[in-house]
């Protein structure tokens, strides 16, 4: 069951900064890519379509990914080598606060995210000021794999622990990062890992939650005319590397059952104005908090 929330005019975000209203102008698209010379250009084309702000990170590609965007007006940073999902990621978050952007919103290069999403990420966020925004892939879930579907919920299981809280879907890779997060330094992991760790960090150093806005699952069907590469993400060793890396973190934190009653009194955030996910009764609304 998901929690749903009273919207109050807040003044402050929940790492006690003075809230700023994000827009398409004073956030930045940060766009991992490795290899993606089949999708990129329409991915990138997408997200200006809704953001004129976008930087992509070219992850020692050996395609042709720089040059399908060559003509278009991005912010381009390449890395000679292959150095994982998480160098691009920091690298795509540095080049953002040091322009003075508000927010990160990331997504991936292989056309699995839909540019007409990022708005509803940005109008999430001035809903829950400092939370880190997911894209859930609730709609359309029947078209996930069922091993994908599987290993995501492991992981959203895994995470929680580490979080102190729930969140669905975990494993998303399109997210709004406030810049407080976005700024946060020290987070430990490489490739998917940092993608779990920052969530992590954020709870923990700035208690920072995350609330969850329902996006579609797109995936490569026989029937659909979308052609996607195959998924640089491997559920076996992914989320082995995942779990173990967070299930050290807890048992050296200790407190288990403590932690096992904070992460059931807390169920996900999620944002859903049409109320198909939110389905609690209007009666059970619970204040917002940290």
């Amino acid at each position: 069951m998901s929690e749903t929330v009273q919207q109050p005019v807040a003044q402050h975000s929940q790492t006690g900064r003075a809230v700023v209203r994000l827009d398409s102008h004073n956030v930045a698209v940060v766009i991992p890519a490795l290899n993606e010379e089949l999708r990129i250009r329409g991915v990138v084309e997408d997200a200006l379509a809704h953001c004129p702000n976008v930087i992509v990170i070219d992850d020692g590609s050996t395609d042709g990914t720089c040059e399908q965007i060559k003509d278009l007006p991005v912010i381009l940073l390449r890395h000679e080598r292959r150095m994982g999902k998480g160098a691009s990621l920091r690298d795509g978050f540095a080049e953002a606060l040091r322009r003075g952007f508000a927010a990160v919103l990331t997504m991936d290069g292989d056309g699995q995210h839909a540019g007409s999403d990022l708005p509803r990420l940005i109008d999430a966020a001035n809903r829950y000021p400092g939370y880190i925004v997911i894209g859930a892939r609730l709609r359309k879930r029947s078209l996930q794999p069922t091993h994908r579907r599987l290993a995501n919920e492991f992981g959203d299981w895994g995470i929680a622990w580490g979080c102190g809280f729930q969140i669905a879907d975990t494993q998303s890779g399109q997210r709004l990062y406030p810049a407080a997060v976005a700024a946060l330094g020290d987070v430990p992991g490489e490739d998917f890992v940092y993608e779990a760790q920052i969530l992590i960090s954020a709870a923990r150093k700035l208690g920072v939650r995350c609330v969850s806005v329902p996006i579609e699952s797109r995936y490569q069907c026989s029937d659909s005319p979308q052609q996607f590469r195959k998924s640089h993400f491997h559920p076996l060793r992914d989320l082995w590397r995942i779990t173990s890396h967070v299930v050290m973190q807890v048992l050296r934190e200790g407190g288990m059952l403590a932690i096992y009653r904070r992460v059931r009194a807390h169920p996900p955030v999620i944002d859903d104005p049409s109320g198909e996910f939110t389905r609690v009764p209007s009666t059970q609304v619970h204040a917002r908090s940290p």
